[in-house]
């Protein structure tokens, strides 16, 4: 994996034009890990931006600036672990990231930030939110209820999830987040541009009921022994 040290003396006259580029160059891989950066160099989407697939930019001071993911086309794998993410950092669309890693950012309450995660990454197959006060588990004291509270909202946004966490999504865990977390209709047609603005205005205050947590902690698990966290 090419790290940023290694591109500093990149001599920018040796890059490939695009119909030079290899599958192989279609499968780069990048670490720009503790870097101390807060934005993104604008020679790495340059050179990258059309052929990387796996970006790790952990241990650096990435928030609400990240727009420039929206550059790099081609993105499958994500690793943004203990960086400054909170509540309020809304993803750039990008239909193809399949694997996030936010474990141990500033995310202290899910709702609407996984909904706004949703919205930007539809095809999520991997999610890590541990260490995150909003992701209750036992590396933040988070008590067992409130760890499969915050596990089963989550699970019910995402349909293509196979893996939150630490451990796989199991069928028992998506059904019971659908029957716990059950959305207002509106929700699979208020992001066409067909419907109304006073509809969608409407439709974003009964998400607002709907969609939040409301399982108590003291909630019991579903009986039935298929049922495993």
């Amino acid at each position: 994996m090419t790290s940023l040290a290694k591109l500093v003396f990149v001599d920018t006259h040796s890059r490939r034009s695009p119909g030079d580029q290899t599958e192989a160059d279609h499968n780069q891989a990048l670490s720009l890990a503790f870097e101390n950066l807060f934005h993104m160099p604008f020679d790495i989407i340059e050179t990258y931006g059309s052929t990387l697939s796996t970006l790790d930019i952990s241990h650096n001071k990435f928030s609400r600036n990240l727009q420039f993911l929206a550059e790099f086309d081609n993105m499958t794998s994500l690793n943004l672990d203990h960086n400054e993410i909170d509540p309020f950092t809304i993803f750039p669309p990008m239909p193809k990231l399949q694997l996030l890693w936010l474990n141990h950012n500033k995310i202290d309450d899910l709702y609407p930030f996984i909904k706004n995660l949703y919205t930007s990454l539809p095809n999520l197959r991997y999610l890590c939110l541990m260490g995150n006060p909003a992701a209750p588990s036992y590396l933040n004291g988070g008590s067992f209820y409130e760890y499969l509270q915050s596990r089963l909202f989550v699970i019910s946004w995402f349909p293509h999830l196979v893996h939150l966490d630490d451990r796989a999504v199991t069928p028992e865990q998506r059904l019971e987040a659908k029957r716990l977390f059950r959305r207002p209709l509106l929700d699979q047609i208020a992001g066409t541009a067909q419907v109304p603005e006073c509809i969608k205005h409407l439709h974003n205050k009964v998400s607002n009921i709907f969609s939040k947590p409301t399982l108590p902690v003291t909630s019991k698990v579903p009986k039935g022994s298929n049922f495993v966290i």
